[in-house]
């Protein structure tokens, strides 16, 4: 028998509703590379598909220090200082 354990302790799921998407792409980009293999060459396909087909948007690009942990609170900080929209690249 095997047994799956969940880390996270959601004994009351939090409800969370989804934002309104926009109606175009404006402003500035950040691609945030969670540092996880391979994750910068997802984020850099995606920085030059954005540079081609949206060359008026400023692309910045921003890392975590680790995968492991979340991003540190001056990153998020940082993030929602300087970006209109965040993806972040989740790869292996």
């Amino acid at each position: 028998m095997t047994t799956i354990l969940d880390p996270t302790d959601e004994r009351v799921p939090v409800r969370r509703s989804l934002t309104k998407r926009p109606e175009a792409i404006s402003g500035t980009v950040a691609l945030l590379d969670i540092s996880k293999p391979r994750g910068d060459v997802l984020l850099d396909q995606l920085e030059a598909r954005l540079r081609e087909r949206l060359p008026e948007v400023d692309v910045l690009r921003y890392s975590k220090p680790t995968f492991t942990k979340p991003a540190p609170e001056a990153l998020k900080q940082e993030l929602a200082k300087e970006a209109d929209f965040v993806v972040e690249g989740l790869a292996d």
